[in-house]
Formats: structure tokens, sequence, C-alpha cells
């Protein structure tokens, strides 16, 4: 079972400028997933598996650093 380990999301809202990115783990596999998806739940998403958490954080370090107009943030746990 897949099961959403964090999230982060770029602060903003609507359908264009909305940019949430989200760590899984699949239990199954030991398989780490980065989902990066544009404009909330109904939008676009890209996903890459990964062997091992530090790679899966690296991607995500380069999807959510270095925009001058997204102020991403780690969303609490649910």
């Amino acid at each position: 079972m897949e099961r959403r380990r964090r999230h982060w999301w770029n602060g903003k809202w609507g359908r264009i400028a909305r940019r949430d990115v989200f760590l899984s783990l699949d239990d199954g596999t030991g398989l780490w997933w980065v989902e990066a998806r544009e404009g909330g739940a109904e939008g676009r998403q890209v996903r890459q598996e990964f062997d091992c958490e530090p790679d899966a954080l690296r991607r995500i370090r380069r999807l959510t650093e270095g925009s001058p107009i997204d102020n991403w943030r780690e969303m609490p746990a649910g």
C-alpha cells in the first residue's frame, strides 16, 4: 500500500497557479514516489519513483527551490 508521507505547497490558490509536491512510500515495494501536481487535484500530475528517500528528497528540493514567485512550504501532517 502506498502512503503519503509529506506534502509541499507553493502557497497559491486556483487552478492556474497552485502547485503541490507529494512524497509517498509504497510499503509493499519499498519504493519512494514523488508526485508533482499543477492546478490542484484535477490538474496535471507527474510521478517519479526512487529507490531511497534521500534521492526522492533531492528531487523535491529541485522542484521547490529557486522560484522567485512561489512561497513553498511543507504542509503539516493531516
